[in-house]
């Protein structure tokens, strides 16, 4: 009776191939059940703050983020904070901007920059999808 006490059993995992999908049991299929726990793995995920650079963006409402440390509200995709064609945007405006400045002689060319207006994220997850956005001189 005293050995209980001191050599207590841990309660075994329930759910250890399936994770946060166990509450779905044998419903839906298999291959349906591995998707909705890679959404819902990363929608309950943190993210890193641009901003502040701590661990502690979590996902409030569809497409809004919040960082806990800083306390900003961030736009971002419905189950991941940055979306694939959201970086491609980025990565676009970036290398926009390098070659606007590297092409450029004057000091007030320089200054003249772009600045990325709106991004219109597509609503099909699919592979051939696009991103729309529009770009504006500063």
């Amino acid at each position: 009776v005293h050995g209980d006490i001191f050599q207590r059993k841990q309660m075994g995992k329930r759910t250890h191939k399936v994770g946060i999908c166990g509450k779905f049991g044998t419903r839906y299929g298999a291959s349906l059940r591995k998707m909705i726990k890679k959404f819902e793995e990363s929608q309950h995920a943190r993210y890193t703050c641009p901003f502040c650079g701590k661990t502690a963006i979590k996902r409030q409402a569809v497409g809004i983020w919040k960082c806990r440390g800083c306390n900003k509200l961030i736009a971002g995709g419905a189950w991941e904070l940055t979306t694939a064609p959201a970086l491609a945007v980025k990565a676009t405006v970036h290398r926009l901007k390098k070659v606007k400045l590297g092409a450029s002689k004057s000091k007030e060319d320089k200054e003249q920059c772009l600045s990325l207006i709106h991004i219109s994220e597509p609503t099909r997850p699919e592979r051939n999808s696009y991103a729309v956005f529009c770009l504006k001189k500063k």
